[in-house]
């Protein structure tokens, strides 16, 4: 088992596990998870089976109330005061925004969050040994791994003197990222010309500014929403004839030249 979802199961364990215990003495309440992620993926299926290697079956001995962002930040107040109306026992949360939307809303419902990029630099801990408050979870870490991305990226297009970044500027993570990526470029002698892209909507134009910008390779930084709209921007980058550096596994069966970085819990 990796140490990521070792944390993530005993950070469930120790929530979930004294309700269960307690059901074979007397009825009790099913214990409630809000499950709070922009669509739904690959996340939730890993929280189900790890709440399996854990003895929970939803709907058998626990209830999981999901609640799907679909890119609209906006709702996320929204969202997680629908989840603590409902009394739920822990909150898990998917991402950095909708783990910020939780710690903001409550301080006594437990949170566990995971993939976020950089709990930190957004606030969401104190530290990654002593977090503090209510919330416990993983991290990728994402911006410490933007200098050895570019990097592998340069590897294999060796002429390439301008990358494209491509971020959602409301995205808490995206200032760091930029700020890793412009560090790594100037090292390795290439010019950076940043992109912005808040939703699926914006996705063309973009890669329309890349291509009139002449960029030869890019970078897609962590973001959920490009994750969530990944076949379309691998589409892009293929159509727009752009080696391109992704995050995580799925972007590569999604049809993308190169990932690197944390593996999804």
């Amino acid at each position: 088992m990796d140490r990521r979802r070792f944390v993530l199961l005993t950070s469930l364990a120790g929530v979930l596990t004294a309700p269960l215990a307690a059901g074979a003495q007397q009825p009790v309440k099913r214990p409630t998870i809000g499950y709070l992620a922009d669509t739904p993926g690959v996340f939730i299926d890993s929280l189900r089976r790890s709440l399996g290697d854990l003895g929970y079956m939803e709907g058998r001995n626990i209830v999981i109330e999901t609640r799907w962002i679909e890119g609209r930040y906006e709702r996320l107040p929204q969202l997680v005061s629908e989840l603590i109306q409902l009394k739920v026992d822990l909150m898990v949360t998917a991402g950095t925004q909708a783990s910020l939307a939780a710690k903001q809303a409550t301080g006594t419902i437990p949170i566990v969050m995971a993939h976020v990029g950089d709990p930190v630099g957004t606030g969401l801990v104190a530290s990654l040994s002593r977090p503090g408050g209510n919330i416990t979870g993983v991290s990728v870490m994402g911006p410490d791994l933007a200098g050895k991305q570019l990097e592998l990226l340069r590897q294999a297009v060796p002429t390439a003197s301008r990358v494209a970044v491509l971020v959602n500027p409301i995205g808490p993570g995206a200032i760091n990222w930029v700020r890793e990526i412009q560090v790594a470029a100037s090292a390795l002698g290439i010019a950076v010309q940043v992109v912005e892209a808040r939703s699926g909507e914006d996705l063309a134009n973009a890669f329309a500014a890349v291509s009139a910008a002449r960029a030869e390779v890019l970078v897609v930084t962590q973001d959920q929403v490009f994750f969530s709209d990944r076949t379309r921007i691998t589409d892009l980058a293929t159509k727009h004839r752009l080696p391109a550096m992704y995050m995580y596994r799925e972007w590569a069966d999604a049809g993308g030249l190169m990932t690197y970085g944390g593996r999804p819990p």
